[in-house]
This record gives C-alpha cells, structure tokens and sequence, in this order.
C-alpha cells in the first residue's frame, strides 16, 4: 500500500463518515480491498485512522456527537459485512475473550482486535462494550480462554481497568491480559507494568505478531 493511496483512501474515508454515506463507505472498503490490500491494513490504516479523526474533531467541537455516533454505526456495520472475509477456516485450539471495560461503549476497536484473533484461527468470544468486572470474571470461569483482550477508549476509565486487572489477577493470576485502546495514545501504559501478564499492544500490527508468536510456541 503507497503513501499516497493511503493518504487518499483515508481522506475519501474520512469524509464519506462524516457526511453519514453508508453506501459510500461500504463501496471504499470494498474497494481499497480488491487493490490487494489486507483487511489488517484497511483496519489499521484507514478505518481506525478516520475514527480516530473523527474522536478528535468531535473533541474539539467540529463535529457534532450524533455525527460521531453515526459514523461509529457506520463502520459497525462495515467490520459486519467484512466478516466472512476475515474468519479463518483453519481453526487452532486456542481461544480468547475480547471485551471493553466497565463503562466503555467504544467498541469498535476491540471488534477489530477480535477480527484479527479470528484470522489466525483463535475462537472469539466477542463481548463488546460496557462489560461488568464480576460478570466478565464469571465468563472467563466457564470459557477458560488461553488470553484476555481489553479495551480502553476513554483516559479517565484507566482506575476501572485497573480495579478490573486486580479483580482478575485474584482469580486468574497468570492468565495473559491483552490490552490496548486509544486512552492509551499519549502516554499511561507504564502503569500497566506493575502487573504480571498484562501486555499493552498499541496497533493491530504488533497485536497480530503477539498473536502469531503465540501460535508458534504452543
């Protein structure tokens, strides 16, 4: 993928979400995908780019939350018609759990992190925004996942995944936490750290060779 295809691609991107044209981001996608470019690139590159701008825009009053929210609808909806592309018919014996935390309704990011598990052959139980601690920890009771992924979208929730980790860590101390999100663009992953097994991922790429590296050692 050139410069100068992404730089265009995530312009045209950019402005069909904002303009709220379903059909025209759907064509985009679709396209930038028959130019032989991997759904990892169109995630990272493009779609997760343009939301990204839009979270800034919105932050700055340039666009509206109801223009925001829709243009999250939109890419939704895209990352669901997508899927078939993406699941791995090749399916390996690990499975791992894919989740934002309390009070998180970002869910586009961690959508994206699941995608990329299912295309190395992981089983993925996708749980979405919003998803309680005690609730979660249940979950992980019954499922036994080999990895836990977090979303953090929002800087001010970082105490609620903190409080998540240490719920966690009681029950599970050494199962691999996964995590990442945009609350974590301009600094705070260090706090992360002080926790054994948590790994902060900050991109899909290093995601998908953290996932790849886990495959080849069993």
């Amino acid at each position: 993928m050139t410069d100068n295809f992404v730089r265009n691609s995530h312009k045209e991107f950019l402005n069909s979400l904002i303009s709220g044209n379903r059909l025209t981001s759907s064509k985009l996608a679709n396209n930038i995908l028959n130019q032989r470019v991997s759904i990892k690139e169109l995630y990272e590159n493009i779609i997760k780019k343009a939301l990204y701008d839009i979270g800034v825009l919105w932050e700055f009053n340039k666009i509206s939350v109801a223009t925001e929210h829709l243009a999250s609808a939109i890419v939704e909806a895209i990352l669901n018609e997508l899927y078939l592309k993406v699941i791995s018919e090749e399916k390996i014996n690990k499975t791992v759990i894919t989740a934002c935390v309390e009070n998180e309704f970002h869910q586009i990011g961690i959508k994206m992190v699941s995608d990329v598990f299912e295309m190395n052959g992981w089983n993925v139980h996708f749980l979405g925004a919003n998803t309680p601690a005690k609730e979660l920890i249940d979950f992980i009771k019954i499922t036994k996942p080999d990895v836990l992924a977090l979303s953090l979208s929002i800087y001010f929730n970082l105490p609620v995944l903190e409080n998540m980790i240490q719920m966690i860590r009681k029950e599970f101390p050494v199962l691999p936490i996964l995590v990442g999100g945009q609350a974590f663009r301009h600094g705070s992953q260090n706090v992360l750290l002080k926790y054994d097994n948590v790994i902060y991922k900050s991109d899909l790429n290093s995601t998908d060779l953290f996932i790849k590296t886990l495959n080849q050692n069993g």
